[in-house]
């Protein structure tokens, strides 16, 4: 790029190179902060060369040279700081910083020169800023992306390999990441945007935003100590046992859920390193489970569910307990109003409000429930009985419910689960 200069003796100034890069670097030292931890070498090294050259690229321009070979030095420096971790606001600022300071020394030597021409070398200045901090913004992104995918494609690599119980002792060592002892296996489920289903936008593109949001607000909490694997509608956490706990890792959920802006629901078993295959197998079945059965969302833990977890396995006993609603396969409205009714824990008026029925009409049909399974509801042994049916129904073909969206309008939550020892 090259800006035409009618007027070159107002930039004279920025002809004296090495003063002007002295002075400039000093002043980075004391004022901009990351570069008063820099080492003297790299201050005198790198730190001097790249102002230097960024004097010498502004003064080719002005005299209407080529620069593009240094432009492209400079992308290169940039890169590396993308490397180093050095921040791209401190970058970002040194340059604008470096930039009023020579604006200044130019203003100072030609305090007579007429507005007009004061006003163009402002735009000129305005210009070259532009082009070189655009060429530092995109040498530095570019950089810290691919270092990001690099170091995302490790952290996956190793999060597999924990999830598949090999060992993982030289992979973490290459990554940089320390395997903890023990780990909080959490399945993860994220409910799916309103506009992931809007036919006027990109449902992809929504999705991809929603899983970024969430991944932000997973580093935000728990930095790069947490292992994942994520898709858009779910996936895996591995989070050292030590990092979060107790009410840490539902205050984990619940934030999950705000920057997803979605409901998210998540099953955990805690396991030693050695477990994580099992534990993580098993936290995918409880979640099925919690799904299944309508649960709120929410994180729940294998103790909140294990009676529930444990009617639901394979066998004859799952079997027989979901033949005790057959009967009810023939009336929807029946099995919909018992189902209704255990999870709002038996309020006849909160049934009949949630249904849109008279509550005579639940009395009604509960007492048609028990004439047709032998069953009554309002009695605790037999409500135990339907209850642990429905549960054991849920893995298997059942009635369909009469409205699908009561469904997640009377969500099942473990309190419920009282009725067993009522």
């Amino acid at each position: 790029m090259t800006i035409p200069v009618n007027d070159t003796a107002m930039w004279q100034p920025l002809r004296d190179v090495r003063t002007l890069t002295g002075t400039l670097v000093g002043h980075f030292v004391d004022n901009v902060a990351t570069c008063r931890t820099l080492p003297g070498d790299v201050i005198s090294g790198d730190v001097t060369a790249v102002t230097r050259m960024c004097l010498e690229i502004v003064g080719g321009i002005l005299d209407g040279r080529d620069e593009e070979a240094k432009l492209n030095r400079l992308g290169l420096a940039a890169a590396g700081w993308a490397r180093e971790g050095v921040p791209i606001d401190t970058i970002l600022h040194a340059f604008h910083e470096g930039f009023r300071l020579a604006f200044d020394a130019v203003h100072k030597e030609v305090a007579q020169v007429d507005h007009a021409s004061l006003l163009e070398g402002f735009r000129r200045t305005v210009e070259i800023s532009d082009l070189l901090c655009t060429t530092v913004t995109r040498a530095y992104i570019r950089e810290h992306r691919e270092a990001v995918g690099e170091h995302h494609t490790a952290v996956h690599t190793l999060t597999s390999a924990l999830l598949a119980g090999q060992s993982t002792v030289t992979m973490a060592r290459e990554v940089g990441i320390t395997v903890a002892e023990a780990y909080s296996v959490l399945a993860l489920s994220i409910g799916a945007h309103p506009d992931e289903r809007d036919p006027r936008v990109n449902g992809a593109v929504v999705a991809r935003r929603k899983l970024r949001r969430v991944q932000t607000a997973l580093a935000h909490r728990c930095g790069e100590q947490v292992l994942s694997l994520l898709s858009v509608d779910g996936g895996t956490l591995l989070i050292p046992s030590d990092l979060l706990v107790d009410e840490q890792l539902d205050a984990l959920i619940e934030a999950l859920s705000r920057a997803a802006r979605v409901e998210v629901t998540a099953a955990l078993v805690p396991a030693t390193t050695d477990e994580i295959p099992d534990a993580a197998q098993r936290a995918h079945e409880l979640l099925d489970m919690v799904e299944r059965l309508d649960c709120a969302p929410g994180l729940y833990r294998f103790g909140d569910l294990a009676l529930e977890y444990q009617l639901t396995r394979p066998g004859p006993g799952r079997a027989r307990l979901g033949e005790l609603l057959a009967p009810l396969d023939n009336h929807p409205e029946l099995y919909e109003t018992l189902r209704v009714h255990i999870a709002n824990n038996m309020n006849r008026q909160r049934t009949a409000r949630l249904l849109h029925i008279h509550t005579n009409t639940v009395d009604y049909r509960l007492r048609r429930v028990a004439q047709l399974t032998g069953l009554d509801p309002a009695q605790s042994s037999g409500l135990w009985q339907l209850r642990s049916s429905m549960i054991a129904r849920s893995f298997h073909t059942g009635p369909a419910p009469a409205d699908p969206t009561l469904a997640r309008r009377t969500p099942y939550t473990p309190e419920l689960s009282a009725v067993r020892s009522a």
